[in-house]
C-alpha cells in the first residue's frame, strides 16, 4: 500500500513535467514563428578613390571654318555640277550666274552698291587688323607654353598650371586660324562687292556671267541650290568648309554652363567607333537660348565649343554627326567615396544606414560632390565601413538587417 501511495506523486510530476516541456516548447517555436525577421538589404562599402564630376549632354560635330557661298548679283544660275564631298581648292569655279540687265546709270543701284564695296573694304582692314592680334597673341602663348615646357620638366610648375599654359596655346593658334579664314572670307566679299559695283555702274558688259569662286580649299558640305534658276543677289548656294578640320558643340543647360571653364577635358562617347575621344574646351558661348525638350519644357540652352586633341583620331566624324560628350568640371585623385544610392535627406543634412554587428544605424554625415555614382565624404564615415544601399520603409535606427549575397 504504502509503494502505491508514492508512485501516483511521481505519476503526477512526471505528467506535470511533460506538460511543462509541451509548453516551452510551444513558446519557443511561437517566439521563433512570430519574432520579427531580420530586413534584407543591399550594402555597399565606403572607399577611397579618384573621383570625377562631369557635365554630361548629347552634342554634334561641325566644320570649324564654314563658308556660305552666295550669288553676288541677281541674275539666273547655272545647274551647280558640283556635290556634297567633292573637293575645291580656293580660287575654282563653284557656280555661274547670267546677271540680270539692270538700268545703266541707275543712282538707287550704284549708291547701293558704292556702299557695299565700302563696308567690304572696311570688313577686310577690320579682318586684316583681327588676324594681326591673333598672330600676336599666339605667338606669346608659344613662348609661355615652352617656358612652361621648361619649368614643368624641371619640376618647377605645377601640371594644373602646364595644362593651363598648353591649353591657352592651342585656343591661340586655334583664334588664329579662324582670323586667317575670316580675312579670306572679307577680301572675297570685297572682290564680289566691286563686281557688283562695276555692273551697276554700267562699266560691264550688257548681261555678263560672273564666277562663283571658292573663298578657301576644302569640300562642298552641302548644296543649296542645284537646279538652273533664277536667284536674287545674297541667296546661298553652297557650303565650302575642311572636314578634316572638326570642332565640337554641346548644348548644356545654363546652370551647368557656369561650371565649365575653357581648358576643360572633355570625353566623348558613344561616337561611332572604337574607345573613347578626347577634347578641350575652348569657348563657353556668352548668351544663351531658349530650346524646347524632348518632353515639351522649354529650357535655357547654352552652347560649349571643343576642339579634339587629336584631330586624325576623329577622322571617320563628318560634319553635323551626334555624339556624347561628358564635360570635366572637378576631379581628385583621392577621396572617400559612398556609393549615392545610400544618402538620403535626414532633417537639414544628408544621413546613411550603416550596418554594425546585423543592425542598422543612422548616421548623419557631411556630403561635397555627387557625381550621380558617388559622392564624397567629408565626415561622418570611415573607409571600409558597410553602408545600406537604397533604404526602404522598413529600415530603420536600430532595425534588425541582413545583407543579400552579391554574387
Amino acid at each position: 500500500m504504502s509503494t502505491r501511495r508514492k508512485s501516483r506523486p511521481v505519476r503526477l510530476l512526471l505528467r506535470a513535467a511533460k506538460w511543462l516541456l509541451v509548453l516551452a516548447l510551444a513558446a519557443a517555436a511561437g517566439a521563433y514563428f512570430f519574432a520579427p525577421r531580420p530586413v534584407e538589404v543591399d550594402a555597399g562599402p565606403v572607399t577611397r578613390g579618384a573621383m570625377r564630376v562631369t557635365v554630361d549632354d548629347d552634342g554634334e560635330t561641325r566644320v570649324r571654318e564654314r563658308y556660305a557661298v552666295a550669288a553676288p548679283v541677281s541674275g539666273q544660275l547655272g545647274r551647280i555640277e558640283l556635290d556634297p564631298g567633292d573637293a575645291v581648292a580656293e580660287g575654282d569655279v563653284l557656280a555661274r550666274v547670267a546677271a540680270a540687265a539692270l538700268p545703266l546709270l541707275d543712282a538707287r543701284a550704284v549708291a547701293r552698291a558704292e556702299a557695299a564695296a565700302a563696308m567690304a573694304e572696311e570688313a577686310v582692314v577690320r579682318a586684316a587688323a583681327a588676324r594681326d592680334g591673333a598672330e600676336s597673341e599666339a605667338e606669346r602663348a608659344a613662348k609661355e607654353f615652352a617656358r612652361a615646357g621648361v619649368l614643368h620638366g624641371k619640376g618647377n610648375l605645377a601640371d594644373a598650371a602646364f595644362e593651363a599654359a598648353e591649353a591657352a596655346h592651342r585656343g591661340a593658334a586655334h583664334a588664329l586660324a579662324a582670323a586667317e579664314s575670316a580675312l579670306k572670307m572679307a577680301r572675297f566679299d570685297a572682290e564680289q562687292a566691286r563686281a557688283a559695283l562695276l555692273y551697276a555702274a554700267g562699266g560691264a558688259p550688257a548681261a555678263p556671267v560672273v564666277e562663283v569662286r571658292s573663298p578657301a580649299s576644302g569640300r562642298v558640305l552641302r548644296v543649296r541650290e542645284p537646279s538652273a534658276r533664277d536667284v536674287m543677289a545674297g541667296t546661298v548656294l553652297l557650303e565650302v568648309g575642311d572636314p578634316s578640320a572638326l570642332e565640337l558643340r554641346v548644348d548644356v543647360l545654363s546652370q551647368d554652363a557656369v561650371k565649365i571653364e575653357p581648358g576643360a577635358q572633355a570625353i566623348i562617347e558613344h561616337w561611332g567607333g572604337e574607345g573613347e575621344l578626347a577634347a578641350r574646351v575652348r569657348r563657353v558661348e556668352p548668351s544663351g537660348y531658349t530650346k524646347v525638350s524632348a518632353l515639351g519644357v522649354e529650357e535655357q540652352r547654352v552652347d560649349v565649343i571643343a576642339d579634339f586633341d587629336e584631330p586624325a583620331a576623329a577622322a571617320a566624324l563628318g560634319d553635323g554627326y551626334r555624339v556624347e560628350a561628358r564635360i570635366v568640371v572637378w576631379e581628385a585623385g583621392e577621396v572617400l567615396r559612398v556609393p549615392a544610392g545610400a544618402l538620403f535627406r535626414a532633417g537639414d543634412g544628408w544621413g546613411v544606414y550603416r550596418v554594425e554587428g546585423g543592425v542598422a544605424r543612422l548616421v548623419g554625415v557631411e556630403v561635397g560632390r555627387d557625381n550621380g555614382e558617388v559622392a564624397e565624404i567629408r565626415s561622418g564615415l570611415a573607409e571600409g565601413d558597410e553602408v545600406i544601399l537604397h533604404p526602404g520603409d522598413r529600415v530603420s535606427d536600430g532595425a534588425r538587417v541582413r545583407i543579400r549575397d552579391r554574387s
